[in-house]
């Protein structure tokens, strides 16, 4: 299975993971409890009652793992940041501890020449901020902001790549709305408000991110979903689409490039709320300009019309979704490299933006052999498909610089527990040994080819 692809000079190769998933050491050196902390705590929230708590151990492991890294020559390694561990009390008082854990991390990637691209917020938002409401308080722009200064702060001397946000879809509507992450609300409503203030935090750290980090890009990391109809539409199906491309992708497509909300998005929730949590002005603070996009992508979602379909997404009554199309992935998600392309080319052109693949991979059944090998050929076929996906977007006139595989080992992998491998590398949760399975094998071969 030889893989003959190759990609632009400059482009970039790296892995991704997020704190949460990966650092355990969650009441250590001060940290205190985040959201997934609690939301893992509650029976049936979580498969098998799994949490964060040591997960990866890489708080202890900083060193080797950054090392790993260096064995697959990843040129560039995307991490966040834990809210919690850095301001244990969500405002106010800086925990030094916390941020040394950052800093010692950042200086280790420069060391053995890897990039570093650091998320501030990738879901973990500290318990004592849910308690004041969380991203259903506005007031949280301004916290998100204070919390943007301290880590950039003191990491912006080093660190030349900026995301604010990863995936606010899910802090909105997969969390408030779906109730499948932490907090675990079901209420559409409140995922709007969730959302439009996730826009507007973001919207109002940009330019301290730019005061504070000089010359640094700036990003904003999102994950867009390629929404197909039936194979033969009728306009109830059309309009389907319509509204679950806008839920899905338009809810930050719109105020993070546009402006607006997409067209008819605020008449489709109109049943649902008045939209008060709208300000005059705060467009021109959610679309910030940016640097560069991330995109995080896995799977098209399939629709349409169904009298009395129950859909919690936001605006999406009468919207079916349907049984996506084999082969499928351990997590039951569609393996389609067409819509990865189609994803991307969307993406550059709502944000007429350069684009980094912020994430993308599989999960699979994995097992060390006998021979002490992980043998993953799926992962493997699925990463030589969707890399030639983003080969053919760059061909097709989208600005790609960048692809990071996900995830650089198997983690907490959210409500799933430890129950899906979606890692380059394995890890025995017992005794934490790492093992390089054959796609983080083949994963290094390109890069390498890429270096001669």
């Amino acid at each position: 299975m030889t893989f003959q692809t190759t990609f632009p000079d400059g482009f970039l190769w790296g892995a991704a993971t997020a704190s949460y998933q990966i650092e355990g050491a969650v009441s250590e050196d001060g940290r205190s409890p985040s959201i997934w902390d609690t939301f893992s705590a509650v029976p049936g929230k979580v498969l098998g009652g799994d949490s964060g708590a040591v997960a990866c151990d890489h708080y202890h492991r900083l060193e080797s793992d950054v090392d790993l890294m260096k064995g697959l020559g990843l040129e560039a390694y995307r991490f966040s940041v834990a809210w919690p561990r850095v301001i244990p009390t969500g405002t106010g008082a800086v925990n030094q501890a916390g941020l040394d854990f950052y800093s010692r991390l950042v200086d280790r990637l420069l060391d053995n020449g890897i990039r570093p691209f650091v998320t501030l917020y990738h879901w973990d938002l500290p318990q004592v901020l849910d308690d004041r409401g969380g991203w259903l308080n506005r007031d949280v722009k301004d916290w998100f902001t204070d919390y943007t200064a301290a880590v950039v702060g003191a990491l912006g001397d080093r660190v030349t790549h900026w995301t604010t946000l990863n995936e606010p879809w899910c802090s909105s509507v997969l969390s408030y709305a779906i109730g499948a992450h932490a907090p675990g609300h079901t209420d559409a409503a409140e995922s709007l408000v969730a959302a439009h203030h996730l826009t507007l935090a973001h919207g109002t750290a940009v330019p301290v991110i730019r005061e504070l980090s000089p010359g640094a890009e700036v990003s904003v990391t999102l994950n867009p979903t390629q929404v197909h109809g039936p194979e033969d539409p009728d306009e109830r199906d059309v309009d389907a689409v319509r509204r679950a491309d806008n839920a899905l992708n338009g809810i930050f497509f719109g105020p993070l490039f546009h402006g607006a909300y997409p067209q008819g998005m605020l008449e489709d929730t109109a049943h649902l709320t008045d939209h008060a949590y709208l300000h005059d002005g705060d467009f021109a603070v959610t679309s910030a300009p940016l640097d560069n996009l991330g995109v995080n992508n896995y799977f098209p979602t399939r629709v349409r019309f169904s009298e009395g379909a129950q859909n919690p997404m936001p605006g999406c009554d009468g919207v079916e979704e349907t049984a996506p199309r084999p082969p499928l992935t351990d997590m039951g998600w569609e393996i389609s490299p067409d819509s990865h392309h189609d994803i991307i080319l969307r993406s550059s052109r709502e944000s007429g933006l350069p684009i980094y693949i912020t994430e993308n991979g599989s999960a699979w059944p994995d097992t060390v052999g006998a021979d002490g090998a992980v043998h993953d050929p799926d992962r493997t076929a699925y990463l030589h498909g969707h890399l030639e996906a983003v080969r053919r977007a760059i061909d097709d006139g989208a600005d790609v610089r960048g692809y990071f595989a996900w995830s650089l080992m198997d983690n907490f992998e959210w409500a799933y527990g430890y129950s899906k491998r979606f890692g380059i590398v394995h890890v025995d949760y017992e005794t934490q040994e790492r093992t390089v399975k054959d796609s983080g094998l083949e994963y290094a071969r390109i890069i390498a080819a890429h270096q001669r």
